[in-house]
């Protein structure tokens, strides 16, 4: 599975762009996903502290929308 990400600049709010973090199990359960991504987002986000998470969601790997 993958979490896509909306992120913005902490210090230019109007500079975003998508980013994503794959995740190392593939499930289709939403549940677990979203379970096992906190963790993930925390890791991502200690890693980038200049950026700030706005938006986030689950996806399949083989299935990634054009939009967040």
């Amino acid at each position: 599975m993958l979490i896509l990400l909306s992120i913005c600049l902490l210090a230019q709010p109007d500079r975003c762009r998508e980013d994503r973090i794959e995740l190392s199990y593939e499930s289709t359960s939403p549940t677990v996903c979203l379970r096992r991504s906190q963790t993930a987002l925390a890791d991502w986000q200690a890693a980038h502290p200049e950026w700030h998470v706005t938006r986030w969601r689950c996806a399949l790997r083989g299935s990634l929308p054009k939009d967040l």
